[in-house]
């Protein structure tokens, strides 16, 4: 059963990407968000290879790699490819579904759409993907 908006708007509330941002500004989001599903073994994203779209999990597991290894796995309300569609650079890791998921998209045309039309958001995001750099460095 396909998520609703309220329930989308929920999701993106737990993801420290989006947390500062209103309701309002979740709700912009959770517009441009699609709801996808793929099945065991999907590889949603690869490494080196040109991204276009920021996954949030829904339902099911992946498991993330980098030159072959296991970086982690990831559960509902893990999310990844921010940083393709924000550096316009390749994926720097191959993410695969471990069982069937299920996810929201958001592409990287409707991410910018909903940046540039509510800078607050592009602010808010910004600091958010700072801080994860930051902590990545530290560990």
């Amino acid at each position: 059963m396909p998520l609703s908006n309220k329930e989308k708007i929920e999701l993106l509330r737990r993801i420290p990407l989006f947390a500062e941002c209103s309701k309002a500004e979740l709700t912009e989001v959770a517009l441009s968000a699609d709801e996808r599903e793929a099945p065991e073994g999907d590889r949603l994203t690869e490494e080196g290879r040109p991204g276009r779209e920021f996954f949030i999990l829904v339902e099911g597991a992946v498991h993330v790699s980098r030159g072959g290894k296991k970086l982690g796995e990831l559960g509902p309300g893990g999310w990844f490819g921010e940083m393709a569609i924000l550096r316009f650079k390749p994926r720097t890791a191959t993410v695969t579904a471990t069982s069937p998921i299920r996810l929201l998209v958001i592409s990287d045309r409707d991410f910018r759409q909903v940046v540039e039309t509510t800078p607050r958001i592009a602010l808010k995001v910004l600091r958010s993907v700072a801080q994860r750099l930051e902590d990545d460095a530290h560990s």
